[in-house]
């Protein structure tokens, strides 16, 4: 080999070795970041973990996990029901981050789980809907994708259905079916597709987890909202009669985890109930 073939190669190999330290101290620096961002995170101190956890992806923009902790950062921050624009604009910056995040990592499950969360505190429930179904595309298994779902199809049908009510006289504690035929069609139309998709995605979600009693509760408040879409009185107590059992069913769950928890205590005393 040649004194300048030799020499090219040297230069070569010390460039790569400066390369490969520079890149060592990049990630070294990036993480000394991160773990700043964590402990300023669970000391209650967001706004300084999110200067942290942005510093991080800064100087390691491949730092994946660094992104994540920004993303949910700036979520911490966000205060459901509040509508300022500092609130509104905590809620956009968390997107954006976990967007990023699902760019590279399109079933995040934490990512799609948190924008769908945004969304639904925000109240966009069709935005909300859309994201809780690609969180279910990507974790199958998610009982809180169901369970949110359930709930959105009963928040947009109790509204409607209440406020037809109210302009038929009916209070709320009156026997339906809604009593006007026509009005009542038109909800059906409207309302029942949805109640009834609702009714599935919370049974979904108590497949995954039998003792899941919010979901239960959620069934109990569906089977009401389709009782007063029905066409006939018989079809309108079939299903508040299966809502009773499902009031009955979640008592009964919450009975049971009680009990459990009692005895986890060291001397826990559960009442007999027999």
């Amino acid at each position: 080999m040649s004194s300048n073939n030799r020499y090219a190669t040297l230069t070569l190999i010390a460039a790569s070795l400066l390369l490969a330290l520079g890149t060592g101290c990049t990630q070294l620096k990036a993480r000394d970041r991160v773990n700043k961002g964590v402990h300023a995170f669970k000391a209650a101190k967001y706004a300084e973990a999110v200067d942290h956890f942005r510093a991080a992806t800064e100087i390691d923009p491949t730092f994946d996990t660094a992104r994540l902790y920004l993303a949910t950062a700036y979520y911490q921050q966000y205060i459901p029901g509040a509508e300022s624009a500092e609130n509104v604009e905590m809620a956009t910056k968390a997107k954006d981050e976990y967007n990023k995040v699902l760019e590279k990592d399109p079933k995040n499950a934490l990512a799609l789980a948190s924008i769908a969360s945004l969304f639904f505190h925000q109240k966009n429930w069709s935005e909300a809907e859309q994201w809780n179904k690609r969180l279910l595309e990507a974790d199958p298994k998610n009982k809180e994708g169901y369970y949110t779902l359930g709930v959105i199809a009963w928040t947009r049908s109790f509204a409607k259905r209440m406020e037809a009510r109210a302009k038929l006289g009916m209070k709320p504690e009156d026997p339906g079916p809604i009593k006007d035929k026509k009005v009542r069609e038109e909800l059906r139309g409207e309302l029942l597709a949805m109640v009834n998709s609702g009714i599935d995605n919370l049974a979904k979600s108590i497949e995954v987890d039998a003792e899941y009693d919010d979901a239960m509760a959620y069934m109990n408040l569906l089977h009401r909202e389709r009782a007063d879409l029905q066409d006939t009185p018989e079809a309108y107590k079939k299903d508040v009669g299966d809502a009773d059992i499902w009031v009955q069913k979640t008592m009964e769950v919450k009975k049971i985890k009680q009990e459990r928890a009692a005895k986890a205590q060291p001397g826990g005393i559960v009442q007999d109930t027999k």
